[in-house]
């Protein structure tokens, strides 16, 4: 990976131009990262990984590269797809019923630079009060960040895909193969208002159907174990998650500023008439501007290693949740429909009262229409009857 000819999407950016960022997936952190989420050492059938990214001002295009020696597939392919397409192959994942059994892998956040974006165009706008080199240095540092956050942002895609490979039973699905292999576009879109409002409903409708349920005991000791387990485990690491973010922004604080107090300490060694003093003000801004950078570096490890952590995770957890919410709910309607088979047998005296009720009616209906035909007959032999002997006795 190679920092030089990066370029921000957004307005503002010194070189709209050309508003897109190249890379090129070479990097040994994402990979090292890549590694601790999934098993690279497990049944290797499908290898997928992200060999190159454009971000552009709308999206972020991730090239995905698969090999395998399975039969049934092309022995290596390049597809280019977007994250709209990445959430369509986790909603069809989630949305089958064949892998209710099964922890659907969290998709990947949607990639958000709009920090970056907004600190790019406002140094845009000052550029006129700025020295050159003052310029440069905090657009490079600037770049530096977007370079971190599209990484972690590439490596969360490509962990996604890597999951669902390693997964004896999601490699096979029929449109994880159409995702890593057909070369045109998919043509997903993103969710309208209406759907988005009714996949909120479904998850506000599940949470509650989680409360209704969370009284119901499972049949089943270890995964009654593994529920309550990991009910407060999930808050747990949602609160760390939440604590470990407010940290970094804190850290990250911190290092913007000792960046200030460098440019103001630098400022005054510049107009400071006194030489002794304008040295010792020049080195404590040189001194700031290194911490600054420790304290940057430091914060962007810990978001790394800590912080993206404890978020993947905190995801992976909501979805072991939401598979054993799938089995509660299923035991729930199996346990209804037992209660329901036994009430339905504990009243064959209805039964039977109807197949008594039943052979008394027809009984009953055959007798009367027995007498009520016996009766036609005999009106209908009588008017023949009159009839002939009327006929007799005309001459």
């Amino acid at each position: 990976m190679s920092d030089e000819g990066i370029s921000f999407p957004g307005d503002g950016s010194p070189q709209q131009n050309s508003p897109t960022h190249d890379y090129n997936g070479e990097s040994s952190n994402d990979k090292h990262r890549t590694e601790e989420i999934v098993d690279l050492n497990a049944d290797s059938a499908i290898v997928v990984d992200i060999s190159d990214a454009l971000s552009e001002r709308e999206k972020v295009k991730y090239t995905v590269h698969t090999k395998t020696r399975m039969s049934d597939m092309k022995p290596e392919t390049s597809v280019i797809r977007d994250h709209e397409e990445f959430l369509w192959l986790h909603s069809v994942l989630d949305e089958n019923e064949n892998y209710a059994g099964f922890i659907i892998p969290p998709a990947p956040p949607r990639p958000d630079f709009d920090a970056s974006r907004e600190k790019l165009q406002k140094l845009g706008e000052s550029e006129s009060t700025l020295t050159k080199e003052e310029f440069s240095k905090m657009k490079q540092e600037l770049e530096q960040d977007y370079l971190a956050q599209f990484k972690k942002t590439v490596a969360m895609h490509e962990v996604f895909l890597q999951r669902i490979a390693a997964h004896p039973v999601f490699r096979h699905d029929t449109n994880f193969r159409i995702f890593l292999q057909y070369e045109n576009d998919l043509s997903v879109r993103g969710k309208n208002s209406k759907e988005k409002v009714g996949s909120f409903w479904k998850r506000f409708t599940q949470s509650a159907d989680e409360v209704l349920l969370s009284g119901q005991k499972d049949v089943d000791d270890f995964f009654e174990r593994e529920r309550n387990h990991l009910v407060e485990y999930h808050l747990h690491i949602k609160e760390t998650h939440q604590k470990g973010e407010k940290m970094i922004r804190f850290r990250k604080n911190v290092a913007e500023t000792n960046a200030k107090i460098a440019d103001c300490l630098e400022r005054l060694a510049r107009s400071e008439p006194d030489k002794m003093l304008a040295r010792t003000l020049a080195r404590g801004a040189d001194a700031n501007l290194k911490i600054k950078k420790v304290e940057a570096r430091a914060a962007n490890d810990e978001e790394l290693k800590l912080v993206d952590t404890l978020s993947y995770f905190s995801r992976e957890t909501q979805a072991a949740k939401d598979l054993l919410y799938r089995r509660m709910r299923c035991l729930a309607n199996f346990e209804a429909a037992n209660k329901n088979l036994e009430r339905a047998r504990g009243k064959n005296r209805e039964i039977q009262d109807l197949n008594k009720r039943r052979i008394h009616a027809f009984k009953k209906n055959m007798i009367d229409l027995a007498d009520l035909q016996i009766k036609h007959c005999k009106t209908e032999i009588q008017l023949l009857n009159e009839s002939i002997a009327k006929l007799k006795e005309q001459p």
